[in-house]
């Protein structure tokens, strides 16, 4: 499977000698144009990942042309390079989620505030069973069309678009929920998961997480708890071995609960 070469139609990520990188679609005929010159989609079509390619410019005697190293995008790569309809969560988060929810293989899961379907992507290449519920239907369209272009398998998946905040239809193993007011979902949640069930909120700000957790208290769940993850990179080259300048630090909290029986 790793000496299987790049196809038409496949999402091929480029990377210059920089470290910068750039998601394309490899289209018969077409080309991806940069600052450091043109690579034609037919130069990637057939090639192996962790190719080079070089990049083409008008001097064509030009001694050291630019290099890209060409791979299969990882996840990671897809979720941040791909189009949004809303913000999306951010593959730190996403990961930390995926292990404070417990999600395996089979575990079902109902899914709220679908976006532009990082997320939704996730929680199916670890195997989940995901009901998806959107109240906009472009988000959903999005989302399904996202899903379908970066090969992602959806067979068990079903997205509804319908609101969240009047109600839940049946039995999940897991609520995952990225939305403004969870609390609101609260009570809906605790009435479809099952005993030992775990639902996760992903929030932007505090206040809002606090607004949960009061809820949380009030409900029949137990053994809340709220964290944030950060993320950051360090610069090894040498003797220069320093954290990097720039880190992504605060992007979210995620609050967990266990229902309780």
């Amino acid at each position: 499977m790793s000496r299987r070469p790049f196809e038409e139609g496949e999402r091929v990520l480029l990377v210059d000698r920089k470290g910068r990188r750039n998601l394309i679609q490899l289209r018969s005929g077409r080309s991806y144009q940069s600052h450091s010159g043109v690579i034609s989609h037919d130069a990637l079509i057939g090639l192996v990942e962790g190719s080079e390619v070089a990049a083409v410019t008008k001097d064509a005697e030009r001694r050291n042309p630019a290099k890209y190293l060409a791979l299969r995008p990882t996840l990671a790569d897809v979720v941040v390079g791909m189009p949004r309809g809303a913000q999306v969560i951010y593959p730190k988060d996403l990961g930390s989620i995926l292990m404070a929810a417990d999600v395996s293989a089979g575990v079902r899961v109902l899914e709220s505030g679908v976006g532009s379907g990082a997320l939704t992507m996730t929680l199916l290449r670890a195997g989940a069973a995901v009901t998806g519920y959107e109240v906009r239907a472009d988000f959903a369209e999005r989302a399904l069309s996202n899903l379908r272009a970066y090969a992602t398998e959806a067979s068990s998946l079903e997205i509804e678009v319908r609101d969240v905040y009047e109600g839940i239809d049946g039995e999940y193993d897991r609520v995952v929920l990225d939305l403004p007011e969870p609390w609101n979902v609260v009570g809906h949640a605790e009435s479809c998961l099952v005993p030992g069930g775990i639902l996760c909120a992903y929030l932007p700000s505090i206040n809002q997480t606090a607004e949960l957790r009061a809820s949380l208290e009030r409900s029949g769940f137990g053994l809340a708890e709220t964290f944030e993850t950060l993320r950051r990179t360090w610069h090894i080259e040498g003797r220069s071995v320093r954290p990097d300048l720039r880190m992504v630090g605060h992007t979210g909290f995620i609050t967990t609960a266990r229902r309780l029986g």
